[in-house]
């Protein structure tokens, strides 16, 4: 049966967010399967390291909401469907959805969905765009989070009879994301590069320069850690592209400047290599303010056998082992994120070292990518027998 499954996926970009990796990832898995793999995409900075021997590549501009180009990617998804035999077709955003899901009801093939985000809503026209992503055979949701949140908002659109809503977490390289894997010239290079004080604690804040990803409340909560007295000497770094964000990148600045965190606190724009930022780091922080669909950085950082204080909302919350692999602060509270940075500076080597491998052992056994991409696949085999 495998060997006649051909599977489609379609997502607007192929950068290094958490649903492009995910397709990358599970594109490159099917032809180990004895599945032929193909990917529609814009563009993306992961397109260079796509196996072109074993993954089909299409350009489109599926990354519009332009209505018309919505339709005419519609006709040409069509035709790339027959033409290749495409068995099952899977979207991983919006407006491609719609396009996807016209396509697959002409050519009457599987339509799958991941539901990545929220989603977000306001008016009932932007929940009814939305909910492309629920009019799919198969309904993917990241994280138990945003499985509660599509039957709390989107039950209209769901039929049980036709339709299957499940759970499958997302998945991360575990081989990649190893301490293990890093090595001491990468890291002693990029020390250099980014004037590390190793003698100090670095607690790291990645993500995308958006406001809902808590730069503001990270400034606000190291400026009340700063004016403590009994607080070992530390630097913070604020990780991210702010993605032509300037006036909000601006705004940061600003807020450094106004608390005299100039020499706490370092913006870097962007790395290379992951796994070694998170290596030179003491402690990770996941400061979001709306809730997280999965929580990608407190599983990197739990892979990487690094303590993580992040936000008691959202898709975090079934990530973390409390206590255990990390602590949560009270969301949007720059004072209860002080006091837990505070509490992990504060903890000795061996604890630290404890919460380590419990986050790699809690990654390891829940969301390594393996366990993603096995269970999609599994799904997809479900779906053919259906044919």
């Amino acid at each position: 049966m495998s060997s006649n499954m051909k599977v489609l996926q379609v997502i607007p970009k192929l950068g290094f967010g958490g649903a492009e990796t995910g397709c990358y990832d599970l594109a490159h898995y099917l032809p180990e399967n004895n599945c032929k793999s193909y990917i529609i995409t814009s563009g993306g900075e992961l397109l260079k390291y796509i196996n072109k021997k074993k993954v089909k590549l299409f350009r489109l501009p599926v990354h519009s909401k332009n209505p018309v180009l919505i339709l005419m990617n519609f006709i040409l998804i069509t035709l790339i469907i027959l033409f290749c035999n495409i068995k099952i077709v899977h979207a991983r955003s919006r407006a491609p959805a719609w396009s996807c899901l016209w396509a697959t009801k002409i050519t009457r093939r599987k339509f799958v969905t991941t539901f990545h985000g929220t989603y977000n809503y306001k008016s009932s026209l932007k929940k009814f765009y939305n909910s492309a992503m629920v009019r799919s055979d198969l309904i993917i949701a990241g994280s138990n989070f945003i499985f509660s949140h599509i039957c709390e908002n989107y039950k209209e659109f769901l039929e049980p009879k036709r339709r299957k809503l499940m759970v499958i977490f997302r998945g991360i390289n575990t081989d990649f994301f190893s301490q293990k894997k890093v090595l001491d010239n990468k890291l002693n290079q990029l020390i250099k590069e980014w004037k590390i004080d190793i003698n100090k604690f670095i607690i790291l804040l990645p993500g995308r320069l958006t406001s809902w990803k808590g730069q503001e409340l990270f400034i606000e909560s190291i400026n009340i850690l700063n004016q403590q007295s009994d607080i070992k000497p530390f630097s913070a770094i604020i990780l991210g592209s702010d993605q032509g964000r300037t006036v909000y990148y601006k705004k940061l600045l600003s807020l450094v400047q106004k608390y005299r965190l100039n020499t706490k606190i370092k913006f870097i724009s962007s790395c290379k290599e992951m796994p070694v930022a998170y290596k030179i780091s003491n402690l990770v922080v996941s400061a979001s303010i709306e809730p997280e669909a999965f929580g990608r950085v407190s599983v990197e950082a739990q892979s990487m056998e690094k303590p993580i204080v992040a936000s008691d909302i959202g898709g975090s919350k079934e990530t973390i082992v409390k206590d255990k692999s990390g602590l949560f602060f009270k969301s949007a509270d720059p004072i209860s994120l002080a006091e837990k940075i505070k509490e992990i500076m504060n903890y000795e080597d061996n604890t630290l070292q404890s919460m380590g491998i419990e986050g790699r052992k809690n990654v390891i056994k829940k969301f390594d990518v393996e366990k993603m991409c096995n269970s999609t696949f599994v799904e997809y085999k479900k779906l053919i027998k259906q044919f």
